[in-house]
């Protein structure tokens, strides 16, 4: 035991004189021994080259990190699992054009940071992250609100963010457009030639000069002027033999999450019951989530809430195994509730993503069912289709947008249109296309280019830049304004749609007489197409003789020499959007399921009547129930035809009739006339207070003039009983 200190003594030392040999015969080759015990990330090797560690941005310093040339930052947070498995694929992408070449330059490698033919300094182009879980200040001031959240900023400022799949070759080519911007005509062509997750080496990738053949004199010449040069890492085969040996060099911390088990809950709403909610249960599972979440907002005492309840209830055991349902007490969540910005209860919203959109539809059970069939559908994204497939959804959809690309559409194209399906969710189908048998039928002859089919019939968006394929909001709103049938069916959801702002024509129909009420619908569908086909020719014939006006104006300025003239010939701005006549609509609904609505306000019953049409305009809160020759208006083409246009002109051939009693018209005209000419209104008002307040003055005038009246002196200079007599 007494011997035992100076045996480890002596192991120590022959350990020590036995590293230094083996580091003299390396040629002191450093061979990375102390980077295994580290617990920090370690620079990895790629391509052969030394790549150092992936930026861990500080959130403190975040501002001043990036405040020259490009940063491409991935905000994550350690225990997301998304961010967990996304992880490999960053780092993946980040060593591939680390040590990429911007300028092709043989198989030898140049990773000195000054040279330009290196990425970064090539483009001024860098990668980071930032972990939100410590630097929550600085993700929530870069308004992220989903982890991982990529986002590009150039000198400081955000340039755009990344919204897609998280897949390499979506990242890679949303990078390579930004390169392509930053030096044009850089990038290759056909694309990168990307690696996989986790490999350490791109797939054109040759391996170093040296050859593995190299003769032994040959090898240790190499060290030898390695070791005067101090390179690192491509050395020769021998000095790369180490590290592909250990594995630290090549894995990172990061790298070795990615392999636990970061599945998300394969089956949601495992119970088939509605989750409640908290502040943090709802940031960590539906704000930070990828997952799908159909939740309501409610408050105990509110009437409403307690009468949908049941059907929530059982809303959640039909979703079983298939969608998400919760629900927010806004009582005892109420900051939760405030973030969201209620505008009443209940409200529904849907969540996907970190976006939402609301539920706006009735709140029966079927209602609630039907709408959430849809919202499933759409989780895989929007559907790629062929020519076949989309004549079987032309059976049995009403309406249909179908978005054509081809091989050159981008990323970003794409990522703005999956953000488009969560706010269709109950309207219409999304579905995207190459199909060329599709695009000689609907004429397509640039891409990307988007269409509604309704009947077959195509309406298509007008995009007079790039740009405006993806813009969100006005996408949207296009499609807000196409979604519906030709020929809806008026409803309880629907109705402010339809019928405000337009004039309606309205089929009061039953079911009841399935063949009269197949006739009627049929009926009515051709009239709106025939309605639609000539308004279009009418429109385009206008807007045709606008242009030639114009160009006559020009021509007259030219020849004249009138620069003052020309100028103003060339400024006239022909709108093309829309003309300035009222719209016309076409819908049908349930005469004896809004019996008495439809009494009230049309005085027709259907079950005695039979099917009737009128042509209502809301605004006006008035209508047409007869033709010219003051028969009614029939279900049927001819019928619709005849009447539409002496209803449309102004004013009206036909005299309309009211939906209001004559006590609430007189006070919808004094309203209507008012918004109509406000400016006219107020100097009106302004005019009666005025001279009420003159006449009121004259009368209290009259009511004192006792006291100024000469003939009454006793009154006006002293004479009275009560006064003082000398």
């Amino acid at each position: 035991m007494r011997l035992l200190p100076i045996s480890l003594l002596y192991a120590l030392l022959a350990s020590v004189a036995y590293s230094e040999i083996a580091e003299k015969r390396t040629g002191d080759i450093e061979v990375p021994i102390a980077e295994d015990v580290s617990d920090g990330p370690q620079p990895t090797t790629f391509n052969g080259v030394k790549v150092p560690v992936l930026p861990e941005i500080d959130g403190e310093k975040f501002n001043g990190t990036i405040n020259e040339g490009y940063w491409l930052v991935k905000h994550h947070s350690p225990w997301c699992g998304h961010c967990i498995a996304f992880a490999p694929i960053w780092q993946t992408l980040y060593e591939y054009y680390y040590t990429s070449k911007p300028v092709p330059a043989g198989s030898t490698t140049d990773s000195a940071s000054t040279s330009m033919n290196t990425f970064t300094a090539y483009y001024n182009f860098h990668f980071g992250s930032l972990d939100c879980t410590a630097f929550g200040s600085a993700c929530t001031a870069n308004g992220v609100g989903a982890f991982p959240t990529i986002i590009l900023y150039n000198d400081g400022e955000e340039l755009k963010r990344f919204e897609g799949s998280k897949k390499m070759k979506d990242l890679s080519d949303f990078v390579e457009d930004v390169l392509e911007t930053i030096r044009p005509g850089s990038r290759p062509i056909e694309g990168p030639n990307l690696p996989k997750a986790k490999d350490n080496t791109s797939p054109d990738y040759q391996g170093p000069e040296l050859a593995p053949a190299a003769s032994t004199g040959e090898k240790a010449s190499t060290i030898e002027k390695q070791k005067d040069q101090k390179l690192t890492p491509e050395v020769s085969m021998d000095a790369k033999a180490p590290i592909k040996t250990k594995s630290p060099l090549k894995a990172t911390p990061v790298k070795k999450k990615a392999t636990k088990p970061t599945k998300a809950p394969s089956t949601p709403n495992p119970l088939g019951k509605s989750l409640s909610f908290t502040a943090e249960s709802f940031q960590n599972l539906v704000t930070m989530s990828q997952e799908p979440w159909f939740i309501k907002f409610y408050a105990p005492w509110c009437g409403h809430c307690q009468s949908m309840a049941p059907n929530w209830v059982q809303l959640a055991k039909e979703m079983k195994g298939r969608l998400n349902i919760g629900e927010v007490n806004c009582d005892v969540e109420s900051r939760l509730c405030k973030d969201v910005r209620l505008r009443g209860y209940p409200t529904i919203l849907f969540f996907r993503g970190g976006e939402r959109v609301e539920y706006d539809g009735l709140r029966g059970l079927g209602d609630f069912v039907t709408y959430a069939n849809n919202a499933i559908e759409i989780g895989d994204g929007v559907k790629d289709v062929d020519a076949s497939e989309f004549k079987e959804m032309e059976e049995k959809e009403e309406v249909i947008f179908v978005y054509f690309y081809d091989h050159a559409t981008t990323s970003e194209d794409f990522a703005a249109l999956e953000r488009i399906p969560l706010s269709l969710i109950g309207h219409a189908k999304l579905v995207k296309t190459n199909s060329a048998l599709l695009a000689e039928r609907f004429k397509i002859t640039t891409w990307p280019r988007l269409l509604v089919s309704r009947d077959g019939r195509a309406t298509y968006y007008t995009a007079l830049a790039p740009q405006d394929m993806r813009d969100f909001r006005k996408v949207l709103n296009w499609m807000q304004s196409v979604w519906l049938p030709i020929v809806p069916e008026l409803t309880a959801s629907n109705s402010r749609e339809i019928m405000d702002g337009k004039l309606v024509v309205l089929g009061i129909l039953t079911r009841e007489r399935p063949d009269e009420f197949m006739i009627g619908k049929k009926e009515i569908k051709s009239a709106a197409l025939e309605w639609m086909d000539k308004q279009t020719t009418a429109f385009q014939r206008e807007r045709q003789e606008l242009r030639d006006a114009k160009q006559l104006r020009i021509e007259e300025a030219e020849d004249r020499n009138d620069q003052r003239a020309l100028r103003a010939a060339k400024s006239i701005r022909i709108n093309m959007d829309k003309s300035e006549q009222k719209e016309v609509g076409f819908a049908w609904v349930d005469g004896v399921f809004w019996e008495r609505w439809i009494r009230t306000t049309y005085g027709i019953e259907v079950a005695k009547d039979g099917e009737k049409v009128v042509i209502n305009d809301e605004d006006n809160r008035r209508y047409w129930d007869n033709t010219v020759t003051g028969n009614s208006i029939m279900a049927s083409r001819t019928s619709i035809l005849e009447t539409l246009p002496k209803v449309v002109i102004s004013p009206p051939k036909i005299k309309p009739k009211s939906t209001i009693s004559s006590f609430e018209k007189f006070f919808f005209d004094i309203r209507g006339a008012i918004s109509g000419h406000p400016i006219l209104s107020i100097g009106f008002i302004a005019g009666m207070v005025v001279s009420g307040f003159m006449w009121g003055r004259k009368r209290l005038r009259k009511s004192k003039g006792g006291y100024f009246r000469l003939d009454e002196k006793d009154g006006l200079l002293g004479g009275s009983t009560n006064g003082k007599v000398d």
